[in-house]
């Protein structure tokens, strides 16, 4: 629901504040490829520390900030472990990437 302040359009200060964290986490470079890796389907996490040209270790660090915030699911199966998206709005934050900063 949108308020209507004078003649501003204004979204709730609970939406800033859900975006505000929503950037804060997802505002490292890496945790945003992997966010656009997992937009492609589901993998493993020695397949997304890979694609990140990083360490598992490092990826797994990531990982597990990004699902500790709700932003991705993670299921094992057997010895891996495989990371989807959970967040419905990191598609829109990776489009607007894509749209707006592309170089």
């Amino acid at each position: 629901m949108r308020l209507t302040t004078g003649k501003l359009d204004l979204l709730p200060d609970e939406a800033f504040e859900s975006a505000a964290e929503c950037l804060k986490v997802m505002a490292h470079p890496v945790r945003l490829k992997m966010v656009n890796i997992l937009m492609q389907g589901e993998f493993a996490v020695h397949e997304i520390a890979e694609a990140c040209q990083t360490n598992p270790n490092q990826a797994c660090e990531h990982l597990r900030l990004l699902k500790g915030h709700g932003l991705l699911n993670s299921e094992r199966r057997g010895r891996t472990v495989y990371y989807r998206v959970a967040s419905p709005q990191l598609p829109g934050l990776i489009q607007c990437i894509q749209k707006n900063c592309e170089m």
